[in-house]
């Protein structure tokens, strides 16, 4: 009798039959949230409006879960404000590093920091964004040991208080070109004339196809931002030393093309240079270095 009484006690109990509510209902969150999920995949063309779009979705489950508990069990917690104060107060000091984590990924979300897809440079690690987390931002890293803007195959996840601590470099986000440029030094004998058209002319077919569109984002930031017009056509500069004659060229690039353009324009003007008939010829520095001792050479001089 004594058993029974005590498996009707434990069957109806309110806070078992709360928690199967909240099993319930965590059910069906999970399965309307994987359910739109899986539409937007078939939906959804767009690879970066599909990633947000899920993981709003998966923001939206975790929130209306919590608000849900909070509901069932709302009875239950008025008895425990201050415990939950007290309680409060310590998780918030012990985990002020994670707090600052969520507050920087509303800062990011909702302040445009940089998106999925970005060029960044977030504590002094540079590379593409491919996921930014609650706690963290994921990226596909680019350089260190490898030279040039390109991947060296490492992912590197950073704490998201980071955009509180350090600057944030984007490289794409306001104005999705960089200035760059290259240097050309060429022998005093040479044709400067005709090193400058040849430089002008590789430039031109290039880096010529980035300037109109550099110049509408320009126009853009102008409109946007306090900061004058700037120039974004190519434009070349001459110093010389007793090395010869420095040629400068700067432009404007893609910000995921800069090592590629620099490659295309050095190739160039290189084919240039050789079919010129000798008329302009690149600079060189030439050493010879002798293993004989100075006394060696002395007694031969003499």
């Amino acid at each position: 009798m004594n058993f029974n009484t005590e498996i009707r006690k434990i069957l109806f109990n309110p806070i078992l039959g709360k928690l199967i509510v909240l099993t319930i209902c965590f059910i069906i969150i999970y399965l309307l949230n994987k359910s739109a999920k899986r539409y937007i995949f078939y939906k959804i063309t767009d690879s970066v409006m599909r990633y947000r779009t899920k993981k709003m979705l998966s923001f939206v489950g975790s929130v209306l879960f919590i608000v849900t508990a909070g509901f069932i069990f709302s009875d239950k917690l008025g008895g425990l404000t201050v415990a939950f104060g007290v309680a409060g107060a310590g998780v918030a000091f012990a985990l002020q590093e994670v707090i600052a984590s969520v507050a920087g990924w509303f800062a990011i979300t909702f302040n445009n920091f940089f998106r999925v897809g970005d060029r960044v440079q977030l504590g002094g690690i540079k590379g593409d964004v491919i996921d930014i987390g609650v706690l963290r931002t994921t990226l596909m890293e680019i350089g260190d040991w490898i030279n040039g803007d390109l991947y060296n195959g490492r992912t590197v996840r950073i704490s998201n208080s980071f955009v509180f601590k350090d600057p944030v470099f984007n490289y794409s986000a306001e104005y999705p070109f960089l200035w760059d440029e290259i240097s050309i030094v060429i022998r005093h004998e040479s044709d400067d004339v005709e090193a400058e058209k040849i430089i002008k002319e590789c430039a031109e077919q290039v880096v010529g196809g980035f300037e109109k569109g550099s110049k509408l984002e320009w126009n853009k930031m102008v409109q946007k931002f306090m900061i004058e017009d700037a120039r974004v056509e190519n434009f070349l500069s001459l110093t010389v030393d007793g090395n010869g004659l420095h040629y400068t060229l700067r432009y404007v690039t893609d910000y995921k093309t800069r090592r590629k353009t620099k490659d295309q324009l050095f190739r160039k003007i290189h084919q240039k240079f050789k079919s010129s008939s000798g008329r302009v010829e690149w600079a060189v520095t030439t050493l010879e270095l002798s293993s004989r001792s100075a006394l060696e050479w002395q007694i031969r001089q003499s």
